[in-house]
């Protein structure tokens, strides 16, 4: 990546290892594809709690070369979510076929 990974968290504490586990998956992405110039990824939790707990949110900004890939992860009661990896997790598997589809194209 030309621009550091940039990892934000909002309305949570900052946790290394959800942030390390995220650099892991966000290297994973430039492996696959290696002309991604940034990625910045935000995640956060709702201030309200829902039925069973809070549900993670988690946003990822891919800048590839004319285009910017954007996944917001945001299902409204997807209780696997409770779980912040699970979110991080579907959050990047849907960005790598977004790059997968892009790199189809290009």
């Amino acid at each position: 990546m030309q621009v550091p990974l940039q990892v934000t968290f909002q309305n949570m504490p900052v946790s290394p290892a959800v942030e390390e586990h995220i650099r892991e998956r966000a290297d994973g992405l430039e492996k696959f594809f290696p002309r991604i110039i940034s990625c910045r990824v935000s995640v956060e939790t709702s201030a309200e709690r829902h039925r069973k707990g809070k549900l993670f949110h988690v946003r990822i900004d891919v800048a590839v070369p004319g285009r910017d890939i954007v996944v917001n992860k945001d299902p409204p009661e997807h209780h696997a979510h409770e779980d912040v990896l699970v979110a991080v997790r579907d959050a990047f598997d849907k960005a790598r076929r977004q790059l997968e589809d892009f790199a189809r194209r290009a």
